[in-house]
């Protein structure tokens, strides 16, 4: 059999990721469903969650959510939005810049978010862990 060429190796390996990714987002979203969550959603909420943990009572910009999270700009306001509208997060905006919107989030959504978080973690363990 002949060898593989370096961009076979390449193309097999970028396609073993991308299945390891949709399998993992799959078993996520199967895990966090009867929450009312999807694995998008939990991201952004571990995002505010680690935000407020490194500095209490901020808030953190909507725009630095963005690079940190697989959404486009739109999906993630929409997103929050939801978030927003089931009382898990609240949104304001910046006074500085009337562009900029900031986002925290509320006693249920951290409450929510700490008794899903390690149904999260215990699901990248299974999907993650050889």
């Amino acid at each position: 059999m002949a060898a593989k060429t370096a961009d076979t190796r390449l193309e097999e390996r970028w396609r073993d990721i991308l299945s390891v990714h949709a399998r993992t987002m799959c078993e996520i979203d199967r895990v966090l469903h009867p929450y009312g969550l999807g694995a998008s959603d939990f991201e952004v909420l571990d995002i505010l969650a680690s935000e407020a943990a490194a500095a209490p009572g901020e808030q953190c910009r909507v725009q630095n959510i963005v690079g940190r999270v697989h959404l486009s700009q739109s999906a993630l306001s929409r997103l929050i939005g939801r978030l927003d509208k089931d009382g898990l997060v609240e949104r304001s905006v910046c006074q500085e810049d009337r562009r900029g919107v900031w986002v925290a989030l509320t006693p249920k959504g951290r409450d929510l978010h700490t008794e899903v978080r390690p149904l999260q973690r215990a699901a990248l363990a299974r999907m993650l862990n050889d």
